[in-house]
């Protein structure tokens, strides 16, 4: 009777209303990985500052990505697009090409175009021709004798003299510097016994796709309602963002071609660092060097564009006082027609820093006006 006192007594929970058999646990998913999302904007990278439609980040994202995309490869090929490759002919050079290593001569050659030649003739008349003739050798069944194996090589003779008349108009299209230098080619190969083999290769570049620091462009997260972030992974020799901005708004000035649907400015960022005026005034010194030398013989009018967002605890004109002080004594601020603008945009505590040109004349920057139709 004792043991029976410290178990539960079903006929009681079922009185009770069933609250136990309805109902299930809940447990918190310790085991799951917590879900993460882009990498938040920091100091030291340059891209591409992105204003958008509050709540369609994502959209803009992806919009911006595809845009960047195909304006960089725009302006990539752009750069080799005159030139042509000197190994491809304009025409096709119809020239008799002579092999080294081929056992035939010339000779040989006129003779087989003749014989080709009375084999045509001869077909009009009921002989048959060779590829006929080795038909019939090979649906006749095979007979261990001496007369059989000389008409199935006399055939097979025919068939390749065939091939090798008809074989060089292929070879008539390439040059005889490109066929002397082959041999070279391959030799050279050949030596080279430290190529690593394609396997290793494949997955080298499966790496270098797979890894985000080698990525052309990527997200980070600005931290504000209705902006996004695209970070450029800029390589030697590769158009920056200014260009592609440039290049970007430029191009849908003149075409009016409708773009995007969530995206409102593109704003190109050269240099970031944080909001403040000691860090604001250490890192402009390269962008000042390059668009306002000192020893310049043209003299800039520029003017600088402040704008801030989720932080109110920096004051809005030092910002801008500071900006315009670096720049050295020869350059002249101009507020109604500058030739070059200095954009200063603040996302929290991170400053983001880009020199353009024509801003005003390309309305700001903002595709969706840039796109519209003009208004009557």
């Amino acid at each position: 009777m004792a043991s029976g006192e410290g178990k539960p007594n079903p006929s009681a929970a079922a009185a009770g209303g069933g609250v136990a058999k309805g109902r299930k646990r809940k447990y918190l998913p310790h085991g799951k990985p917590v879900r993460k999302g882009a990498y938040p904007l920091r100091p030291g990278v340059q891209g591409f500052f992105i204003t958008c439609d509050g709540g369609r980040e994502r959209q803009a994202t992806r919009e911006a990505l595809s845009l960047l995309d195909s304006f960089y490869e725009d302006l990539v090929d752009g750069k080799g697009s005159d030139e042509k490759p000197k190994s491809i002919p304009d025409k096709p050079l119809n020239k008799k090409i002579t092999f080294e290593d081929t056992d035939s001569s010339d000779d040989e050659d006129e003779k087989h175009s003749e014989e080709v030649a009375d084999d045509a003739n001869n077909t009009g008349k009921g002989e048959t021709t060779p590829s006929e003739q080795l038909q019939e050798v090979v649906d006749t069944p095979v007979v261990p004798s001496k007369d059989n194996e000389e008409r199935v090589e006399n055939a097979d003779e025919s068939k390749v003299k065939k091939q090798r008349v008809e074989d060089p108009p292929i070879s008539e299209q390439t040059e005889p510097k490109e066929i002397a230098e082959r041999p070279t080619e391959s030799t050279d190969k050949a030596k080279g016994s430290n190529d690593k083999p394609i396997d290793e290769l494949i997955d080298e570049d499966l790496k270098e796709l797979g890894d985000r620091k080698k990525r052309l462009f990527a997200t980070l997260d600005s931290g504000c309602n209705g902006c996004i972030f695209i970070q450029m992974h800029k390589r030697d020799g590769d158009p920056g963002p200014v260009e592609i901005v440039q290049n970007m708004m430029s191009s849908a000035a003149s075409t009016r071609k409708h773009m995007s649907r969530f995206i409102l400015r593109v704003l190109p960022t050269e240099v970031t660092c944080y909001a403040s005026e000691e860090e604001i005034t250490k890192a402009i010194i390269p962008l000042v060097e390059k668009y306002f030398p000192k020893e310049s013989s043209s003299i800039y009018k520029f003017a600088v564009l402040y704008e801030a967002r989720s932080n109110t605890g920096i004051d809005r004109m030092k910002i801008i006082n500071t900006v315009a002080k670096s720049v050295p004594q020869p350059h002249k601020v101009d507020l109604n027609n500058p030739d070059r603008t200095i954009i200063v945009q603040i996302a929290k505590t991170i400053c983001m820093i880009g020199v353009v040109e024509r801003y005003k004349e390309l309305s700001k920057f903002n595709l969706r006006q840039l796109t519209s139709p003009p208004q009557k």
